[in-house]
């Protein structure tokens, strides 16, 4: 049986059908007798949608042109360089309306970029392999310094994955394991804090197909925009209104945030001790975590600084250090106060004097006050020292921007491994063993270790609009497995599907029927490196 016999779904992807199609062993699913004439069945995720002529499924992602089954978005193509930008993209209503005539293909000869390896096919707009027994779309031969390399093209879909969000901020968002609300419904929670940064646990599969069926929609358009670079408005549960994107500030109550901290307390007394020195008689860093005390820190001592008799509230640490000096909240240091003083519980009388200089400064700097005691060892307030001013600048100067990163987390585990290989353990071992280079649209993914195929990309390297969904709920996401041909060979690959590069741009993925085609081009971004050249393949 040829691939004119297969299911409605083989015949997606919108490029000329190619001479020399491979045959696939299977079965057609029987047409549903209820379906109205003119509508064709997409089998590209479970829904099954029964799309009208002219339309697109529940995913806006496949579209019924003409009888055909086609995929709506284009196929994204990758170059080293791209000095015209990207090609411009016809847009879906006029690629329908053109469906018969083929007019909005691109010249099917391949140019030089095609022998030379400057070229490398993402998974974005690929089309999917549901059910995932059939072969990926794209399963393309190429070299890369001599060695000849295999990349398998597909877009999964993904129910077992999240977004691990890191914001850069001192800001107090909510108490660690509270729950995270899009438009009302839970779709995470607050994780461990990092250093300098807070932590959110986004999505999942407990919220994607095992919350409600509201709760699993909300979810998913919320992953689908964060994704695709998009602000999403959150709130934490006796928290803090939030609105995120990647590479973007976040907004924390309506305020944008500025600065990440240049370290704990205790570290910015360490790393300011001698510029301080001489200027101040004290200095107290106020941090929700560690907040430090010059004089009595480490650093103070080298410096051999008298000792200020100053006395905090909390928790002592080691010396100069001191835990839980207040709550945590969007105040000085990330904590709730308002006024510095007010960890201060007094001085030692013994070993104060009036005329003490005291400096109180957050981990960013964006705090400051300059006190001086009178003769009763009250501090007053006082107008800061130029000098002092300036390392309290300084202190901000080292600040990095605050941020926000949206890291996507997948298994890659599932069926899907059945497009690649008839024999998906070996496939992962393959990867275990670093013999495969695994990308998601083009970006470098960081594969976790333990069993299965779990991978993490910064969703800031991928092409805009890698994301799309599927009603089911689930997510949809570009991969790219990359290995030497000996390799994809050894571990059961489909060999009978692999085309070359020319070939593939000349024609498009194997299950096509004559669609019209789709292409978008774009340089590899900058930070990411080139997917064909990473060791172990050229190694």
């Amino acid at each position: 049986m040829g691939p004119a016999s297969v299911t409605e779904h083989t015949k997606t992807d919108g490029i000329p059908a190619t001479s020399a199609a491979p045959q696939v062993q299977e079965r057609a699913r029987p047409r549903s007798e209820r379906m109205a004439a003119g509508k064709i069945e997409c089998n590209a995720c479970p829904v099954l949608c029964q799309i009208s002529p002219g339309k697109t499924g529940a995913c806006d992602r496949y579209a019924n042109a003409a009888g055909v089954l086609v995929r709506v978005d284009p196929v994204l193509l990758l170059r080293r360089t791209l000095e015209s930008g990207s090609a411009p993209v016809v847009p879906f209503a006029a690629r329908l309306a053109l469906a018969g005539e083929g007019a909005d293909r691109e010249a099917a000869a391949p140019d030089e970029a095609a022998v030379t390896g400057d070229v490398f096919v993402t998974g974005v707009g690929s089309s999917s392999t549901y059910p995932d027994y059939k072969p990926a779309p794209f399963i393309v031969a190429s070299q890369a310094d001599g060695v000849d390399l295999v990349t398998v093209v597909t877009e999964g879909i993904f129910s077992y994955c999240s977004f691990k969000i890191k914001i850069d901020t001192d800001r107090w968002l909510g108490p660690e394991q509270a729950d995270v609300r899009c438009r009302g419904e839970v779709v995470g929670h607050v994780t461990t804090a990092e250093y300098g940064s807070q932590m959110l646990s986004l999505g999942g599969v407990h919220h994607l197909p095992g919350g409600s069926k509201k709760e699993g929609r909300v979810t998913c358009e919320m992953m689908q925009a964060l994704g695709n670079k998009q602000a999403v408005e959150l709130h934490i549960d006796g928290g803090a209104d939030i609105i995120i994107q990647s590479g973007r500030a976040p907004i924390v109550n309506g305020v944008e945030e500025r600065r990440m901290r240049v370290g704990c307390g205790s570290a910015t007394v360490g790393i300011f001790a001698k510029q301080f020195y001489g200027f101040a008689d004290e200095v107290v860093v106020v941090d929700d975590h560690i907040t430090g005390v010059l004089t009595q820190h480490q650093a103070g001592r080298c410096l051999d600084m008298r000792p200020s008799g100053i006395q905090i509230r909390g928790r002592k640490s080691t010396p100069g250090r001191y835990f839980q000096v207040a709550n945590p909240g969007t105040g000085w240091g990330g904590t709730d106060i308002a006024d510095p003083l007010s960890i201060i519980e007094g001085w030692d009388v013994e070993l104060a004097w009036p005329g003490l200089r005291l400096l109180m400064v957050s981990t960013t700097g964006e705090h400051s006050a300059w006190f001086v005691l009178d003769e009763a060892l009250v501090p007053r307030p006082a107008e800061t020292p130029p000098e002092v001013a300036n390392v309290v600048a300084r202190i901000g100067e080292n600040c990095e921007p605050s941020l926000t990163t949206v890291l996507y987390l997948c298994g890659a585990g599932g069926s899907l491994r059945a497009g690649i290989t008839e024999n998906p353990v070996q496939l992962t071992q393959a990867i275990k063993r670093s013999l495969v280079n695994v990308t998601l649209g083009g970006a470098p993914a960081y594969v976790w270790p333990g069993g299965g195929i779990t991978v993490m990309v910064d969703v800031a390297r991928m092409p805009d609009n890698s994301f799309g969904t599927v009603p089911t709920p689930a997510i949809v996401s570009p991969i790219e497995f990359t290995m030497r041909m000996d390799d994809y060979r050894a571990l059961g690959g489909h060999m009978d599907y692999v085309r070359t590069l020319a070939d593939t741009l000349a024609h498009g993925a194997w299950h096509n029927d004559g669609a019209p085609t789709a292409r978008r081009w774009e340089a590899i971004g900058p930070a990411n490196p080139w997917p064909l050249g990473q060791p172990p393949l050229l190694g």
